[in-house]
């Protein structure tokens, strides 16, 4: 099956809530269930750098290189090959607004379009030891942040961690207006992950995501790292069978 997207994702700041079941139910498309690690709900903001992307093998001008930003929580849905594991996403902020009208046409992702920057401590083509990540996106006349610093070399995904479970979520889906389901596939190799520190949120939760979100995003993450990221493939959508 031809790929609908090719890109590398990279320099993954990533962020994780501990949140209570309900907050989410909402979100949830028919035919998925809430995924949990050591019985823990989770959301995260996760930003990174989307690189040399190309859209049914197609480069399209000043929307190659761009900054993501998206709320996320994690689910699983039980298929003929066993359990997939995958996401879906509550707002996912990009830079361009051709980006944003593509990806909910095609998939009825709830994308937006907001100015946005990056900085990234590099020393010769790498993430620096002890350097920091930072994605920002303005909104409302404010800039907001997702922060890390990390902290020495990154490491292999150690099996069954928080970091693994996190990241080896390899589909995606999403609620379609007549209520149906959309599944696709996010096929990546397994990303090693740096450990962090002073890691921060500036972000006006209320009023981007909702009040009730202010709580469990007012606090400090459960936990928090930064995946090296890769080239990635997604496939096209397929609506599931419900």
């Amino acid at each position: 099956m031809r790929a609908f997207l090719t890109a590398e994702w990279r320099h993954l700041v990533m962020l994780n809530y501990v949140v209570e079941p309900d907050l989410l139910r909402a979100y949830c498309p028919n035919g998925v269930e809430l995924d949990t690690w050591n019985d823990k709900y989770y959301v995260s903001m996760v930003g990174f750098q989307f690189l040399q992307t190309r859209v049914c093998g197609l480069c399209l001008p000043w929307h190659r290189d761009f900054e993501e930003v998206n709320l996320r929580f994690y689910v699983r849905r039980r298929s003929a090959d066993g359990w997939r594991r995958g996401v879906v996403f509550i707002n996912e902020i990009v830079p361009r607004q051709l980006i944003a009208t593509v990806a909910r046409l095609c998939y009825n992702e709830p994308y937006v379009a907001m100015p946005m920057r990056h900085a990234i401590d590099m020393e010769n083509g790498q993430l620096r030891n002890g350097g920091a990540v930072e994605y920002s996106w303005r909104y409302q006349g404010e800039w907001n942040s997702l922060r890390a610093t990390v902290v020495g070399a990154p490491q292999p995904l150690t099996q069954a961690s928080e970091e693994e479970f996190i990241t080896e979520h390899y589909w995606g889906y999403t609620a379609q207006p007549n209520g149906e389901c959309k599944e696709y596939h996010v096929d990546h190799p397994r990303w090693n992950v740096w450990q962090v520190r002073d890691a921060s949120l500036r972000c006006s939760v209320a009023s981007l995501y909702g009040a009730k979100f202010v709580g469990p995003l007012g606090v400090s993450p459960a936990s928090a790292f930064v995946a090296q990221g890769s080239m990635v493939t997604v496939g096209p959508g397929v609506l599931l069978s419900l």
